[in-house]
């Protein structure tokens, strides 16, 4: 997959809904795993929905069910966000705790993997199992996202303000 046809994918997730910011959020890198080098690339973009879209892959092969490379994700997502968030005291209360779903609401995204000797799970196979990768992925996402966060200050708080209220609306 190209960046192009992680773009297309995303618009196609978002037909019918607003953006919240124009251009997707794009990370791509490779880290050594322990058979080889993992080759990880996201397309992420919030919209105005309340929903949580997110299609996974491994060797280019639909995990419908995520995996570790799934985990991996939403644990670097929530955890950015919320180091975030503390950071630049866009939470005004201790009251509202932010989860990680409140973080996903109206996230599309694209998570593909490239994976020298992937380990699926059930019958079905559409479940990735190699426990490397969740920790791979994590690293890859964090340092992008906080990057993409801190140079990109006026996104930020637009997706954490979609958060916050999002928590808000859960509590009441």
């Amino acid at each position: 997959l190209t960046k192009r046809d992680f773009d297309e994918i995303l618009s196609y997730l978002n037909e019918g809904k607003i953006p919240l910011f124009p251009k997707p959020i794009y990370i791509h890198a490779v880290k050594e795993g322990i058979d080889g080098p993992i080759e990880l690339e996201v397309a992420m973009q919030w919209n105005d929905t309340y929903t949580e879209t997110v299609y996974t892959y491994v060797n280019n092969i639909s995990t419908r069910q995520g995996g570790s490379h799934l985990t991996g994700f939403s644990t670097a997502l929530t955890r950015v966000l919320n180091t975030y968030m503390k950071g630049h005291t866009l939470v005004k209360s201790d009251k509202i705790s932010i989860s990680g779903d409140d973080m996903r609401e109206g996230l599309a995204a694209v998570i593909s993997v490239k994976v020298p000797n992937p380990q699926f799970e059930g019958q079905t196979k559409q479940r990735l199992g190699n426990s490397e990768v969740a920790g791979i992925v994590q690293t890859i996402v964090g340092e992008h996202l906080t990057t993409f966060l801190d140079e990109n200050p006026a996104i930020a708080k637009l997706i954490s303000e979609k958060a916050i209220i999002a928590a808000q609306a859960r509590e009441a």
